[in-house]
C-alpha cells in the first residue's frame, strides 16, 4: 500500500504535465538502473516478503513524509505546474519530491521491521536522488 501512495500522484503527470519543458539531461545508465531497480523492488518487495514485528510508531513518520509528498504535489499544481516546482529545492532540501520517497519507504522498512525493504529504499536512493539533482541542475540553468 505504501509503494501505491507513494506511485500514485505520479499519474498527475499524465493530465497535468509540466507547463514548462522539463529539460532533457544525460542520466548516466547506472543511475538509471539503480532507480528503476529501487522503484521495482520497493514496489516487490513489501508483497513477497513476511513483515516482522510491527513497529508501530512508525506510521507517524510514514504518514508524515507521504502528507509532505502529496502537499508537494499540490504545490505542483496550484502553482502553474511549472517543471521549478517538481524539482525545486523546499526549505533547504534540493530535490524533496525525490528524496521524500525514499524516506517513506526507509520509514515503512522500519515501521514492517523489513530489512529488504530498506535495501530496496537504498537502492533506489542511490539512483533516484542523483538523476533528480542532475535534472534540477537543467531545471535551473537559464540555457
Amino acid at each position: 500500500m505504501v509503494g501505491l501512495a507513494v506511485l500514485l500522484p505520479n499519474l498527475l503527470l499524465v493530465w497535468f504535465p509540466p507547463r514548462t519543458p522539463i529539460p532533457r539531461v544525460v542520466i548516466p545508465w547506472w543511475m538509471g538502473g539503480f532507480e528503476r531497480v529501487g522503484q521495482a523492488l520497493c514496489l516487490v518487495v513489501p508483497a513477497i516478503t513476511a513483515p516482522g514485528d510491527l513497529a508501530w510508531w512508525w506510521c507517524g513518520p510514514v504518514v508524515a513524509g507521504l502528507t509532505g509528498y502529496y502537499a508537494l504535489w499540490v504545490r505542483y499544481v496550484r502553482t502553474g505546474r511549472s517543471a521549478s516546482a517538481l524539482y525545486g529545492p523546499v526549505w533547504g532540501v534540493p530535490v524533496p519530491m525525490a528524496v521524500l520517497p525514499v524516506l517513506v519507504f526507509v520509514a515503512a522498512a522500519m515501521w514492517l521491521r523489513n530489512p529488504w525493504l530498506a535495501v530496496s529504499a537504498a537502492v533506489l536512493a542511490v539512483g533516484h536522488v542523483p538523476a533528480a539533482m542532475r535534472i534540477a541542475r537543467g531545471v535551473g540553468d537559464p540555457r
